[in-house]
């Protein structure tokens, strides 16, 4: 702690006062920049007390700690991202259970006719279904799977998805997640584009592939996720009820991207990170784009 030298003030002598709030009277002055700083302008240094703006300052050449895959290092971090996925996907099946209308307004769909003839779909400008059917799942009254559906993949997402978030950080998995439901989504809208489907299942599996490929860069344990995504293919293709072009398309998209996180030059990493997020995103619009000039025309 640095304090004033200089004798107690006298009668015509001022009394010193923080340079930030001149009210304040104080004798400690900043080991730094020598002005005087009142309590809530201190800020503990290796010795005495810094001000606010000196400490700033000094962060300013502080490296910041990152994971080998360039997010912010930080053991404490809060996974958002995930907890926000799986909030929102249980809040549209709540909407689900309320109203079938939920499914029908938001499911994927390339190109359908409602009652009346009325044709709907992506083809028809509803591009929102590519990625809001990622959030839903089937509801109870549908049959089917029902909420077996919804409990998989968001245990799946809570299983898997704080570890390649702190990984990863929060933009990259989030994009990570968001481009493999649409790489999904994409996939079956060339395929089946008359064909309907639900579900997080594209996104999960591009997580999938994720957790393989920087599992492996990385030289950890890929036993349990190859089993886990093995069971799931084996399903996926037995069980004609299932959108495999859902999955795997997700899974194709995960694999890319992961790749590219996971095998970018220290010193452009980011760069390419940003460059292949980019790029993925515009080569499945550029596909959608075609389709739908595809089947518009045929339509007309």
């Amino acid at each position: 702690m640095s304090t004033d030298p200089s004798p107690a003030p006298g009668p015509d002598t001022p009394v010193p006062s923080c340079y930030r709030h001149p009210g304040r009277e104080t004798y400690v002055r900043c080991t730094r920049c020598d002005r005087y700083i009142c309590p809530e302008c201190m800020r503990d240094a290796a010795v005495g007390h810094q001000c606010v703006e000196c400490v700033a300052e000094g962060q300013k050449g502080v490296r910041q700690a990152r994971t080998v895959l360039g997010a912010r290092a930080s053991g404490s971090q809060t996974p958002v991202v995930t907890y926000t996925l799986i909030g929102l996907c249980v809040l549209a099946y709540l909407g689900e259970v309320a109203s079938e209308q939920v499914v029908r307004e938001f499911m994927m769909l390339g190109l359908g006719a409602m009652q009346g003839g009325t044709l709907v779909g992506v083809a028809e400008g509803e591009w929102y279904r590519l990625l809001t059917s990622m959030f839903l799942h089937q509801p109870p009254q549908s049959g089917g799977f029902g909420l077996t559906h919804i409990l998989f993949n968001m245990w799946a997402l809570w299983a898997i998805g704080p570890q390649l978030e702190q990984l990863l950080g929060r933009w990259r998995f989030l994009a990570l997640y968001m481009l493999s439901g649409l790489g999904g989504s994409v996939l079956l809208y060339l395929v089946d584009p008359f064909d309907a489907a639900v579900g997080a299942s594209g996104a999960i599996f591009g997580l999938f592939a994720a957790y393989f490929v920087i599992g492996r860069k990385l030289g950890g344990q890929v036993g349990p996720i190859v089993f886990l995504l093995v069971l799931n293919l084996v399903i996926t293709f037995a069980v004609p009820s299932i959108s495999w072009e859902g999955h795997i398309g997700g899974l194709a998209t995960g694999a890319v991207l992961a790749v590219a996180y996971a095998y970018a030059p220290k010193a452009r990493r980011q760069l390419v990170h940003v460059a292949a997020s980019a790029a993925v995103l515009v080569l499945l619009v550029a596909l959608v784009l075609v389709k739908t000039s595809e089947l518009m025309s045929g339509v007309s």
